[in-house]
């Protein structure tokens, strides 16, 4: 079919009663071996480009994050602000940072009045954030309604979230080691949050990941990982 369309001339000369060799400056083989070449060319360079692509390792999901080390220091222990101090070896809890989220610092204030022991939001969407609070003296988990009850009152927005709330949703889950946590998730009116909740080592640990409906609704895979990522640790880790 290349050669039919490419060179018109020689349909008609194929037809005419009286064939006329053609002339050594226009051939039409010769002047087909540009067109023939170029197409093999261009497929050549799309072969080795997919190659390239398909052979390439995919991107690490691990590196679009950091693991942050909270240790859950008391107020009058809380040596300064931000809890930069973290270690590895002295973590009482770790969850996922997203990378290029910012740690906000807590101040030893309100880290004494509402427990808030570390915090972290998205620069580009300020409101998106997580953020954990621990309270000292709990042994055990009261039961799930209650424990939601009882972290509202410590904080102003989760009552407003709950009491606004469209549903609200909770369940119990057991990890590998038979620690419960508590799970819930409020669909707010302009704001969704997941919470975790547990207790260890004679604490409440509670983990808020908060994000207005839209910035749900486009980061939910996201945000949904960072949740899940939140667990407690003993002595080393």
């Amino acid at each position: 079919m290349a050669t039919i369309f490419s060179s018109p001339s020689a349909i008609f000369s194929s037809s005419s009663t009286t064939k006329t060799p053609p002339s050594s400056s226009s051939s039409p083989k010769l002047s087909l071996l540009p067109c023939k070449q170029q197409p093999l060319t261009t497929l050549t360079a799309a072969a080795a480009i997919a190659a390239i692509l398909i052979s390439a390792p995919p991107p690490s999901l691990a590196s679009d994050y950091q693991v942050y080390y909270g240790t859950a220091a008391s107020a009058a222990n809380y040596g300064g602000y931000g809890g930069n101090s973290s270690k590895k070896d002295s973590a009482e809890y770790v969850y996922d940072v997203p990378e290029g989220w910012k740690e906000r610092l807590v101040s030893k204030v309100e880290k004494g009045t509402n427990g808030t022991d570390s915090e972290f939001y998205n620069p580009k969407k300020r409101a998106e954030k997580e953020y954990l609070t621990f309270l000292s003296g709990f042994r055990q988990l009261a039961p799930k309604d209650a424990v939601l009850s009882n972290l509202a009152l410590s904080d102003v927005n989760l009552q407003d979230l709950i009491a606004d709330a469209n549903s609200v949703k909770s369940e119990e889950v057991k990890d590998d080691k038979g620690q419960v946590y508590y799970v819930y998730e409020i669909d707010g009116v302009g704001t969704h949050s997941l919470i975790s909740v547990t207790c260890a080592q004679n604490k409440l640990y509670a983990h808020f990941v908060n994000a207005p409906n839209p910035e749900w609704n486009k980061d939910k895979d996201i945000l949904t990982h960072v949740h899940k990522s939140f667990k407690t640790v003993g002595g080393t880790f």
